[in-house]
């Protein structure tokens, strides 16, 4: 499977919505477990720092995808169609993790490689 037989809409969102692989794994434990998480546990979980693992937890509530919980915030997507799309995505990344990875990572990469050239010197100008 290659990035263009991602669903349109699931590859349209990653594109637009998703910042990075670890926001998906995120997501995704958030959505398996349903119990609250706090930041030390999920960059436990996932490697990360608590500094990293408090954005993505910031992030995804700001996404709609994340509610607080007495306990710190739990996956509740604020609208069905979130609920419906990760559902798909997770089966989608479950099945072809390498070519959802390569598409956000070929995003964030192309980001970059604009503010690089953005840098160039240029002989004679």
């Amino acid at each position: 499977m290659s990035s263009s037989a991602i669903p349109n809409d699931i590859r349209r969102y990653l594109m637009q919505c998703v910042p990075s692989v670890p926001y998906i794994e995120a997501v995704l434990l958030m959505r398996e477990s349903r119990q609250p998480w706090q930041a030390d546990a999920l960059g436990r979980r996932l490697y990360l720092g608590v500094d990293d693992a408090q954005q993505l937890l910031a992030r995804m509530h700001a996404d709609g995808l994340a509610a607080e919980d007495a306990g710190g915030l739990r996956y509740g997507p604020n609208a069905p169609e979130l609920e419906d799309l990760w559902s798909r995505l997770a089966v989608v990344y479950a099945q072809h993790l390498i070519e959802v990875s390569t598409l956000i990572h070929t995003k964030t990469s192309g980001k970059a490689q604009i503010l690089a050239d953005a840098f160039v010197w240029r002989k004679g100008k």
